[in-house]
C-alpha cells in the first residue's frame, strides 16, 4: 500500500482547489482558525470519499436500501484505506443505550453471569439448587430413612379456578389424592374448588415409610413426581406442615421458587427475558410533576394557576373543574394554595363522583352528568392541540423521571438480580465507576471456585482489556449503567475511541474531531498516548484539533487558513511541530510564543455582591457550598466527572431560570440560594446546534432575518405590490420559488445511485420567485442580502440600528466571514456556539445579567479564543457576571476567580477543592488544575 494519502483538487465548501499529501501510519493534526476548512478537508472530503467507496463495494440491491452518498467535490484521492470517523456527537439517543452496551463490556458481563453466576432465591435468600435424579434419590434415602413421607408433584401454584377438569384427568390416570392449599383430599367424582379464590394444588404421587419400600419403588416414585411436576417435586414429612422442594432446575429448597436456566438474555434489559416488567427495562418511570403543573400556587385556577390549562376559557375542562369546585366548597377564583387538599386532589387526579354540569355553558336543554379524569390524566393523555399532533411536546414539559421502584433503576427483573459473582449482582457491577469495576475485576479469580475460574477465564480477559481502554482515555469516572443520552460529545467520542482501540484493527484511517474536548489537562496526556497506540498498531490517525499539547505531540501538522470562511480554505503550512514553528502563521505564532495571552495585571474584585449556593448534593456533589462574586469572570474547573456540569448547568442555572423565567426545568437538590436579588436574568449559551436542516441559517437563528424582511416590506416597490413581510420568507408559499420550495437546489433521486443536487433552474439558486426578487433595497434583492458575509452586511445596514446591532455582534465574536444565509449544517461546532453567543449579546442587558457558558473554546483556535475573551470581558466591564466551565488553560489563567472541583472524577469527586484567584490556586496542593496552571502563569 502507498505510504501517503494524496488529495488532489479539493473544493468542498470553502476549500480552494487544494492539493495535500498526508503521511500514512502517522498521527496527523489538522489545525487552523475556526471556519478555515479543517472539517471540510478531514470529514467532508477524505471521510466522505472513503464512505462512498465503501458503499460502492456493496451490491446494487443493497445500495437501494441504504441510500446514496454524494461524491465530494474533489478531483481524486489516492492511498486511501478504510476510514472510520469518530466525531463530536452523542453516540445514541436511544434510552436503552448505555456506556456498557456501547463498549460491549455489558455483553461480556451478561455472558459471565450466565455461565459462572451463582443463583440465590429472591424470596428466602437461600442458594438455589439443581439436582440430578440420582442426587434426589440419594438425598431422600438419607434424609428420610426412618420417616413416613408423601411424594408431591406441584400442578397449580397461586392461580384461581375451580379445576374440575384437572381433577377428573388426574382421577382417570389412577391418582387417588391431591393436596389442596395444604390439606390432603381424596379425588372424588365432581370435585371442584371456589373459582374466585387462589389455590395451590399438588398431586399426591405416593406415600410410604422409606425403610419399608424397595429401591425400585422409591426410584419410580421420584421419577413420576418429577415428570408430573414438570421437573419439580416436593417431599412432605407426615405431621409437618411445610414440604421440601427438589428440582431438576434452579430452585429454592425452602420456597420452591424456580428459575429458568440462565442465559445471556436473562441479564439483558433489552429482552423480555431479563427486563424489569414495570419499567420495560428503561430503569425509570415518568409521571406528571405537580410542581411544574402548578408553578405558582398563589394564583387561582381562573388566572392560570394550572399552567397547561392557562387562564379561564369557556371550554369543557373548565366546566368540569367548576362543577368540582361547586361540590367541594371553593371557586375558580380561590388561590390554589387555599384549596383544601382533598378537593385539589380531585382536580388533579380526578374522582369517581358524578358531576352535574349545568346546561348554560354547554348550550343543552338538560343537565349533563359525568365523571372527571383529572388534570394530571388530561395532560398525560393529550395528543392533539389546536388540531395538530403536538400534544406529546406539551406533555413532556410537565414530565418528571424517577428511578423505577421495582428494579431500583437497574432495569432488570428481580430474578436476574439474584445471580451473584463474589457477592455482587450484575446491576451492582454496572453501577460501579470504571475505576472501581477495574479494581473489582483485578484479582477476582482468587475469589472464584475452580469451575467458575475455568469458565470465566477468557471472558475476564476481554472485560479487563476494555475497562483498561476506558481508563486510558480518561473515562474512569463513568459507570456502565450511565445512559448514552446523558454523555457529552467529548465523552461519546472517547468511548468510541476506546472501543476502536479494543477492536485491534490495522491498516485503517481514523479521523477524529477534537477528542480533547471536555478533558482536563491531566487526562489529555493519556488520550495522546491512546492515539499513539492506535498509530503504533499500524493505523493512520488524523485529528482535527486546537489543543497545544496535542499539536506538539503529533508527527505531522497541516495548518489551514490564512483566515476563515472565504478567506480560508488554503494550506498555509505543513510539517513536523518543529518545522511548523518556523512559519509565519497564526498557529506558529502561538506555538513559538510570538503571540501570547496577556495575563491581566490585577484581578477584578467584582461589585461587592455575591451569589451564594449552599448544600448542593446532585449527582456526585457532596454538600457543596459555593460563593460566586458578581461582576467578575468566573471559571469553574476540575477533572472530567468532578461535578462541574452538575453544579453549574444542572443546579445553579435551573434554579435561577425558574426564578427569573418561570422555567419548568427542575434543578438538582440544594439547600439555599442567596443573593438572587442582585441579578435580573440568567442566560445559558449551550453547545447544542443552532439547526438540523439546511433551511436554518445565522440570519434566521439570530432573528435578524425578521427585521430584514420587515425592512423589505417597507420599500416602495413592496407597498405598490402589496407584499407583506411573509412574502420574503423562503419557508412559506408566496414569495419563494416553488420549483425548489425555497431550497435553492433540487434533489434528483437516482434510486440506488447517490442523490444528485442541481441548482434550481427556475431561480438559479436564489430561493425566491422573480416577482419577489424585483423588490430591492439599496439595489440589493432579499437573495443578495442572504448571500452577504457578516462583514459586508455590517456596512450595508450601518444606518438601520435594529439590524446593525444584531449583525455587529456576529462580527464582534469573530464571525465576519460567514454568510447570513449560510446553511446551519455547514457550520462548524465553534461557529454554531459563537452564533448563539452573539444572539445573546445582541439582547439588551442592565448590567445585572449572569451568563453561563459550557466550554466556549470548543472548536476555537488560539486566535478565536483571544477574540472570545475580548467579547466576554466587554460584558463584564458593563457590570455583568460570566461563569464558564472550562479546561483550556489560556482561559483559566485570564479568570478573576476560579472554582475548582474534584479532586478526582465520579464518586471521588464532587468536593470544592478551591475557590479564589488563579495566583492563590497555585498554593493548593490537592488541585490537579494548579499543577498545569503554574506553568502558564510562569511562562
Amino acid at each position: 500500500m502507498k505510504e501517503e494519502i494524496k488529495v488532489y483538487g479539493a473544493r468542498v465548501h470553502n476549500l480552494k482547489n487544494i492539493d495535500v499529501t498526508i503521511p500514512r501510519n502517522r498521527l496527523v493534526v489538522i489545525t487552523g482558525l475556526s471556519g478555515s476548512g479543517k472539517s471540510s478537508l478531514a470529514f467532508d472530503t477524505i471521510y466522505a470519499e472513503g464512505q462512498r467507496r465503501y458503499m460502492e463495494t456493496l451490491s446494487a440491491y443493497a445500495r437501494q436500501f441504504l441510500g446514496g452518498m454524494e461524491r465530494p467535490d474533489v478531483d481524486k484521492i489516492t492511498g486511501l484505506s478504510p476510514v472510520i470517523s469518530i466525531e463530536q456527537k452523542t453516540t445514541n439517543k436511544n434510552p436503552r443505550s448505555t456506556v456498557g452496551t456501547i463498549t460491549e463490556i455489558y455483553d461480556f458481563l451478561r455472558l459471565l453471569y450466565a455461565r459462572a453466576g451463582e443463583a440465590f432465591s429472591w424470596a428466602s435468600g437461600e442458594k438455589m439448587v439443581r439436582y440430578t435424579d440420582d442426587q434426589i434419590l440419594d438425598l431422600v434415602r438419607r434424609r428420610y430413612a426412618d420417616k413416613k413421607i408423601y411424594f408431591l408433584a406441584p400442578v397449580v401454584k397461586g392461580r384461581k379456578g375451580h379445576y374440575k377438569e384437572l381433577f377428573e384427568q388426574l382421577r382417570r390416570k389412577g391418582f387417588l389424592n391431591v393436596r389442596i392449599n395444604g390439606e390432603i383430599k381424596e379425588i372424588t367424582h365432581g370435585l371442584k374448588l371456589d373459582r374466585y379464590k387462589t389455590h395451590n394444588i399438588e398431586l399426591v404421587v405416593d406415600k410410604f415409610r422409606v425403610e419399608d419400600v424397595t429401591d425400585k419403588r422409591l426410584h419410580d416414585s421420584v421419577l413420576m413426581s418429577l415428570d408430573q411436576g414438570d421437573g419439580v417435586m416436593m417431599v412432605l414429612e407426615a405431621d409437618t406442615p411445610e414440604p421440601r422442594y427438589f428440582s431438576r432446575h434452579l430452585m429454592c429448597p425452602v420456597t420452591g421458587i424456580s428459575y429458568n436456566e440462565p442465559a445471556p438474555h436473562t441479564f439483558s434489559f433489552n429482552s423480555p427475558m431479563g427486563a424489569c416488567p414495570h419499567c420495560n427495562g428503561l430503569g425509570e418511570i415518568s409521571s406528571i410533576d405537580i410542581r411544574k403543573l402548578i408553578p405558582d400556587p398563589s394564583l387561582s385556577i381562573r388566572k392560570g394557576g394550572i399552567e397547561p390549562l392557562g387562564k379561564y376559557k369557556n371550554i369543557w375542562i373548565f366546566w368540569q373543574i367548576e362543577a368540582i369546585a361547586e361540590k367541594n366548597g371553593f371557586t375558580l377564583d380561590t388561590p390554589i394554595e387555599d384549596i383544601p387538599e382533598e378537593a385539589l386532589n380531585k382536580v388533579l387526579y380526578g374522582s369517581d363522583e358524578i358531576l352535574k354540569l349545568s346546561n348554560t355553558p354547554l348550550g343543552m336543554t338538560s343537565n349533563y352528568f359525568m365523571t372527571f379524569e383529572g388534570v394530571v390524566n388530561f395532560v398525560g393523555n393529550i395528543e392533539v392541540i389546536n388540531g395538530k399532533k403536538n400534544g406529546s411536546r406539551m406533555r413532556d414539559q410537565y414530565v418528571q423521571y424517577d428511578a423505577c421502584p421495582e428494579c431500583g433503576g437497574t432495569r432488570l427483573k428481580k430474578e436476574s438480580l439474584w445471580f451473584r459473582i463474589d457477592g455482587k449482582n450484575i446491576g451492582e457491577l454496572a453501577a460501579l465507576d470504571i475505576r472501581e469495576l477495574s479494581s473489582f475485576m483485578e484479582n477476582i479469580e482468587e475469589r472464584m471456585s475452580d469451575k467458575q475460574r475455568i469458565i470465566a477465564s477468557e471472558i475476564l480477559k476481554e472485560i479487563r482489556a476494555r475497562l483498561g481502554f476506558l481508563v486510558e482515555v480518561g473515562l474512569d469516572y463513568l459507570s456502565l449503567n450511565r445512559g448514552a443520552r446523558t454523555l457529552s460529545g467529548g465523552e461519546s467520542q472517547r468511548i468510541r475511541l476506546a472501543t476502536q482501540i479494543g477492536s485491534k484493527l490495522v491498516n485503517v484511517l481514523y479521523i477524529l474531531d477534537e477528542p480533547s474536548i471536555g478533558l482536563h489537562q491531566r487526562d489529555n496526556r493519556r488520550l495522546i498516548s491512546s492515539l499513539k497506540q492506535l498509530r503504533d498498531a499500524g493505523n493512520s490517525v488524523i485529528v482535527v484539533e486546537h489543543d497545544k499539547e496535542m499539536i506538539q505531540s503529533s508527527d505531522y501538522i497541516i495548518d489551514m487558513g490564512p483566515g476563515a470562511g472565504r478567506h480560508g480554505g488554503e494550506i498555509v503550512a505543513v510539517g513536523s511541530p518543529a518545522e511548523i514553528m518556523t512559519f509565519d502563521t497564526l498557529t506558529a505564532g502561538y506555538l513559538n510564543n510570538k503571540h501570547k495571552f496577556i495575563i491581566p495585571d490585577g484581578r477584578r474584585q467584582g461589585n461587592g455582591k455575591f451569589l451564594v449556593m449552599t448544600g448542593a448534593t446532585g449527582h456526585n456533589l457532596k454538600n457543596v457550598d459555593v460563593v460566586y462574586p458578581l461582576g467578575t469572570f468566573i471559571c469553574v474547573t476540575g477533572v472530567s466527572g468532578s461535578g462541574k456540569s452538575s453544579l453549574v448547568n444542572q443546579t445553579l442555572h435551573p434554579a435561577l431560570a425558574r426564578r427569573f423565567h418561570n422555567s419548568g426545568k427542575t434543578p438538582l437538590p440544594y439547600k439555599d440560594l442567596m443573593g438572587i436579588e442582585h441579578l435580573d436574568k440568567v442566560i445559558e449559551v449551550s453547545q447544542s446546534p443552532i439547526g438540523k436542516t439546511p433551511r436554518s441559517n445565522p440570519a434566521t437563528y439570530t432573528g435578524v432575518f425578521t427585521d430584514i424582511r420587515k425592512l423589505f416590506e417597507q420599500t416602495t416597490e413592496a407597498k405598490i405590490r402589496g407584499f407583506g413581510a411573509g412574502r420574503f420568507s423562503f419557508n412559506v408559499k408566496g414569495g419563494r420559488c416553488e420549483g425548489c420550495e425555497g431550497a435553492g437546489v433540487k434533489t434528483i433521486e437516482m434510486n440506488f445511485l447517490p442523490d444528485v443536487y442541481v441548482l434550481c433552474t427556475e431561480c438559479n439558486g436564489k430561493r425566491y420567485n422573480r416577482e419577489t426578487l424585483e423588490v430591492r433595497y439599496k439595489g440589493q434583492s432579499i437573495s443578495d442580502v442572504l448571500d452577504m458575509t457578516v462583514n459586508m452586511a455590517v456596512e450595508f445596514f450601518a444606518n438601520i440600528p435594529s439590524i446593525y446591532h444584531k449583525i455587529k455582534t456576529l462580527q464582534d465574536v469573530g464571525l465576519g466571514y460567514i454568510r447570513l444565509g449560510q446553511q446551519s449544517t455547514t457550520l462548524s461546532g465553534g461557529e454554531a456556539q459563537r452564533i448563539k453567543l452573539a444572539t445573546e449579546l445582541a439582547r439588551k442587558d442592565t448590567g445585572k445579567t449572569l451568563y453561563i457558558l459550557d466550554e466556549p473554546t470548543t472548536g476555537l483556535h488560539f486566535e478565536d479564543i483571544r477574540v472570545l475573551l475580548e467579547v466576554l470581558n466587554k460584558l463584564i466591564d458593563r457590570g455583568n457576571t460570566v461563569i464558564v466551565i472550562e479546561h483550556n488553560m489560556d482561559v483559566i489563567k485570564m479568570a478573576d476567580y476560579i472554582i475548582d472541583l474534584g479532586a478526582e472524577g465520579g464518586k471521588n469527586g464532587g468536593n470544592l477543592v478551591f475557590s479564589g484567584t488563579p495566583e492563590e490556586l497555585l498554593n493548593c496542593r490537592e488541585s490537579h488544575t494548579a499543577r498545569f496552571l503554574e506553568n502558564e502563569l510562569n511562562d
